[in-house]
């Protein structure tokens, strides 16, 4: 199995979660260990089993994950997004617009939000990285899901420091960074796969 091949993925992968864990950690009026427990697990997991999913489904569906995985990766981030900017807006004092937590449901929506096109990549690992079989396959995914779950964890912390930086505008930049990244997923199955 190529390791190194594997990591690369892994980290490929988990950027755009990465990306919105930062976001969170932006708008979030403190962080805990829990708080950014509760991300990195969910993300980790979702891209772990999203993978999975894709693999055993295979080749036959791999036509039908890659000619919707953009729509719903931007229809849900972009969702999210909005609200989090009509969330910025109602709001007038700053310290109001941080959040305390993230509810679970914005929490798992942003985790399959982020790991769809992990499915598509699950099709994809047996020949890329030598996942042949099912030992194989199940270390791949745990590999990629513990990426994710580091980088994320690590993410929501940097994502508080630029908030303190941001102060007032947090949650209005991470509302940005969620439809961004909706877009530009799109963008990329679109004109570039």
């Amino acid at each position: 199995m190529d390791h190194l091949s594997l990591l690369g993925i892994a980290v490929g992968l988990a950027m755009d979660a990465f990306a919105v864990s930062v976001a969170n950690g932006a708008a979030a009026r403190r962080v805990k260990p829990a708080f950014a427990l509760k991300l990195a697990v969910s993300f980790g997991v979702f891209q772990s089993l999203m993978p999975f999913i894709g693999w055993l489904v295979g080749k036959a569906g791999e036509a039908i994950i890659s000619s919707v995985d953009h729509w719903i990766a931007l229809i849900l981030l972009g969702f999210l997004g909005i609200q989090m900017l009509r969330e910025a807006r109602k709001r007038d004092d700053g310290d109001e617009t941080l959040q305390e937590d993230v509810p679970w449901r914005r929490v798992l929506t942003l985790a399959v939000a982020t790991s769809i096109d992990a499915l598509a990549t699950g099709v994809l690992l047996p020949s890329a990285v030598g996942a042949d079989t099912v030992a194989r396959m199940l270390l791949s995914v745990g590999e990629i899901g513990l990426v994710t779950l580091v980088l994320c964890f690590f993410g929501v912390y940097l994502g508080r420091k630029f908030g303190e930086l941001l102060r007032t505008r947090a949650q209005v930049v991470g509302g940005i960074v969620l439809i961004a990244i909706g877009v530009k997923i799109f963008v990329e199955h679109m004109w570039f796969s």
